[in-house]
């Protein structure tokens, strides 16, 4: 149904440096954040390790996921499409070890910064992250 709103989650990843990880899947023009749709009787928690796991192998347990929020964008890769999207935060620092890659139907990875995204090679940004990037900036210290 065209007029259904896709429902998914969604993971930030961020650096010491603040930088936080994007992902742009294969023939799609927007980075976004690594997550996905969930799976069916998958909580919205589960979806987001689910998908940061395949999307860039990158391994956190449930409980070091924190909720950041609920937002309602327009969705970046399916026109006229509305999105619901539970965000979620990587509550501590990647170890030295833990390197994200491009994996499944990613194509790309991109560490932006928050207070100025700028996407490479003259890329888009998805709508939910220009929000949940303005919700970073006004939160930080």
């Amino acid at each position: 149904m065209a007029d259904e709103v896709i429902r998914v989650s969604a993971v930030v990843v961020r650096r010491a440096d603040g930088r936080v990880l994007t992902v742009r899947k294969a023939g799609t023009v927007m980075f976004m954040f690594p997550g996905g749709k969930h799976d069916d009787g998958e909580s919205p928690l589960q979806t987001a390790r689910r998908e940061l796991v395949e999307e860039t192998g990158l391994t956190v347990a449930l409980d070091e996921l924190d909720h950041l929020g609920a937002w309602d964008t327009a969705a970046a890769n399916e026109p006229g499409r509305l999105l619901h999207s539970e965000v979620f935060a990587v509550a501590r620092q990647l170890a030295d070890h833990e390197v994200p890659v491009p994996a499944a139907e990613i194509e790309r990875l991109a560490w932006m910064d928050p207070h100025h995204p700028v996407p490479p090679d003259g890329f888009s940004i998805a709508p939910l992250l220009l929000e949940v990037f303005g919700h970073l900036s006004s939160v930080s210290r």
